[in-house]
């Protein structure tokens, strides 16, 4: 894996385990496990831990998801333009995906004691907002969907959802921080996409399938080039006693917000 201090490169592993953080020396200021897995068509991943929460998302490609004595196969042949599914237990819930046909997965935990009901997100109870219409010609137009956070979910620790940003766009903007650390995990249409991600002062070259590790109380606005459609999910981690609620906006550029 090619990293730097806040920004991986990273390469699926001949298993197709593909780690970007983790809570023991994987960028654990992020206090999150987060881990892409490329599954071929059949073969199984299973999850059961005693002491994490844990929500699976289905990046791409089709899979049978199985917890407890549920189950649902779902199919997504695209991230950028088809629905997203995501499951999320709590601990000492097993859990099984197989895939059918192949299939990429996200999987994001952290310790939680809480115990609830797990919950399948699929495009009928997923909340989906697109912002920045109207503004700036377009040029920060983005959709939003978000599977749980604060407002859904009080039990978790955890935020997870997806943005999708139209070619040529900007997202997080204009510039906010939040002392929560976050990860994004960046998807294109095409393998040849790219962009970058702004750290406060530094930039980062965005490609398919790199991510971001955003500590608290940095600026993080990002752009993908004209040509290349973006997805990216986003993971924030809530303090204990202080969840992730609100954006605090780069001051020198909040007077953006009026137009």
């Amino acid at each position: 894996m090619q990293t730097t201090d806040e920004f991986g490169y990273p390469d699926f592993d001949a298993n197709g385990v593909m780690p970007l953080t983790n809570t023991r020396d994987l960028y654990p200021n992020m206090l999150q496990n987060i881990t892409v897995h490329r599954l071929a068509d059949g073969a199984v991943w299973e999850w059961n831990s005693q002491t994490e929460e844990c929500a699976v998302l289905l990046v791409e490609g089709g899979a049978a998801f199985t917890w407890g004595e549920d189950s649902r196969a779902v199919s997504r042949p695209s991230c950028i333009n088809d629905p997203a599914y995501c499951l999320h237990v709590c601990q000492n819930t097993p859990v099984r995906v197989t895939a059918r046909g192949g299939c990429e997965i996200l999987v994001q935990s952290t310790p939680n004691e809480r115990t609830f009901p797990a919950v399948f997100y699929t495009p009928a109870n997923t909340r989906c907002d697109t912002f920045g219409q109207g503004q700036f010609d377009g040029k920060a137009q983005r959709t939003v969907r978000t599977f749980f956070d604060i407002a859904n979910a009080p039990y978790s620790n955890m935020v997870c959802g997806e943005i999708l940003i139209p070619q040529g766009g900007w997202s997080s903007y204009p510039p906010h921080e939040h002392p929560q650390p976050e990860v994004y995990y960046y998807r294109f249409g095409h393998p040849n996409g790219f962009g970058a991600c702004f750290l406060d002062d530094t930039a980062y070259k965005i490609r398919d399938r790199s991510f971001a590790a955003v500590p608290g109380g940095k600026y993080h606005p990002q752009v993908n080039a004209p040509g290349y459609p973006m997805m990216y999910v986003w993971m924030i981690r809530h303090f204990e006693g202080y969840p992730w609620t609100e954006r605090n906006f780069q001051p020198e550029h909040q007077w953006l917000l009026e137009q």
